[in-house]
């Protein structure tokens, strides 16, 4: 067992509450929406500050407007530890906003693009490296701060290019997205698959007059459409026994807001949303053309590729027909009462008090190409309700509470290895 050393960094934090709200407020103040996710200048302040402190940084970029942040705070051990979060946002229309979207605080509120997704967490992890470093307390394991951009768009400029060249050497790792609902706390410890798919149909053209003697490509793509509905949206998904007690975790969490029976649906059956479709050139022409983009979620665990191959199957049964730009995933999950998911849910639990679920998320995230990449990850942060809302905000009490967790954290991991014998 490790001994504690994390109550003296939480004591800093809790005296220097403004610190840590003047932090999240300089983060803010940088714009970087994506597109064009300009955020050279948010990681070259970031580098500088975790550099003051003593920490070894390295950026590394594909891409020289996004590049990203690797900051090391070296433990009593070589087992790493790692909290990610990213420094790109979404849009905001400032004519809509009520309030500054590049940083203004009312009282307990920081509000801004970004304030609760995520640049208050990344404010949190700046203060619990200072909370660190200015009370003399070496972590029991190594923490690695590690900053990207591109996320929001998903794309390779950030965490993807980190991996490929292998410039993320951690044993666990911790995304600092927000978790929390209506004042319910979860920690996300599972994603789901996806399929993305294109469906293409062709027919011949004719006057809308005479619509018999052409073949509405609209209506075969419709047709092809329901087929799929009706094979996959109703068929019980394969679930692995170890994913259940995660599943109901997340019916636990999730049916306040959607229903229990909603969630179930949501985890027990495929979700299949039509995203796009188009087709036809006026309204007096049978189309000749149509295609529709389809976004299948399957729970993690599930075959993906089997399930893939159904669905191509239903295509072929469908004339005139096509599926076209396929890309999927499997989803992935750590185990609920893994040393990582115990350790969050333990240090969460004693900064707030309160339950923890231990919930998969509906979609999919960074977390999963970290899982992928063999490191065990899970989500966590408290936060509000209005990621990528107007007039987003987060609050002062959650980005202390959040700092004093993410303080916590390499205690509350090295001792759940220690007793599992990881």
């Amino acid at each position: 067992m490790s001994e504690p050393t994390s109550r003296p960094p939480i004591e800093f934090l809790r005296e220097r509450r403004a610190a840590v709200a003047d932090t999240a407020l300089e983060l803010l103040s940088y714009d970087t929406q994506t597109p064009p996710g300009q955020t050279r200048a948010i990681v070259d302040w970031i580098d500088a500050r975790f550099a003051a402190l003593g920490l070894a940084t390295e950026q590394y970029a594909v891409d020289p407007a996004k590049p990203n942040l690797v900051a090391t705070l070296e433990g009593r051990t070589d087992r790493v530890l790692c909290l990610n979060g990213h420094v790109d946002t979404v849009p905001f229309d400032a004519d809509e906003w009520t309030r500054d979207p590049v940083g203004e605080r009312d009282g307990d509120r920081v509000y801004g693009r970004g304030a609760t997704d995520m640049k208050g967490q990344i404010a949190s992890m700046l203060s619990t490296a200072r909370a660190y470093v200015e009370t003399d307390t070496i972590p029991p394991v190594t923490l690695q701060f590690v900053i990207v951009s591109d996320e929001e768009v998903g794309g390779d400029a950030g965490l993807p290019a980190l991996l490929a060249a292998d410039r993320i050497q951690a044993d666990a790792c911790v995304i600092g997205e927000p978790t929390c609902a209506e004042g319910r706390h979860s920690v996300t410890v599972a994603d789901r698959g996806s399929i993305w798919l294109t469906l293409e149909a062709r027919g011949h053209a004719a006057h809308g007059s005479r619509p018999m003697l052409g073949t509405n490509a609209i209506d075969r793509l419709y047709d092809a459409i329901t087929l799929l509905r009706e094979r996959f949206g109703t068929i019980a998904l394969d679930v692995d026994p170890s994913l259940e007690a995660i599943i109901e975790e997340s019916v636990a969490y999730y049916g306040p807001l959607m229903g229990e029976s909603t969630v179930r649906e949501l985890f027990e059956h495929p979700t299949i949303n039509l995203g796009t479709i188009e087709g036809g050139e006026s309204i007096n022409s049978v189309p000749q053309f149509a295609r529709a983009r389809i976004d299948i979620r399957l729970t993690a665990g599930v075959d993906t590729p089997e399930i893939l191959s159904e669905i191509r199957a239903c295509a072929d049964d469908c004339r005139g027909v096509t599926m076209t730009d396929v890309s999927w995933s499997v989803g992935t999950a750590e185990p609920i009462d893994g040393p990582l998911v115990e350790a969050v849910a333990s240090a969460a639990t004693e900064v707030t008090g309160e339950r923890i679920y231990r919930r998969s998320a509906t979609g999919g995230g960074d977390a999963k190409k970290l899982r992928n990449a063999g490191i065990p990850t899970v989500e966590f942060a408290l936060g509000t309700d209005t990621v990528h809302a107007v007039d987003e905000y987060t609050t002062v009490d959650a980005l202390v509470d959040n700092a004093s967790i993410y303080a916590l954290l390499p205690g509350a991991y090295a001792n759940q290895v220690a007793d599992t014998g990881g």
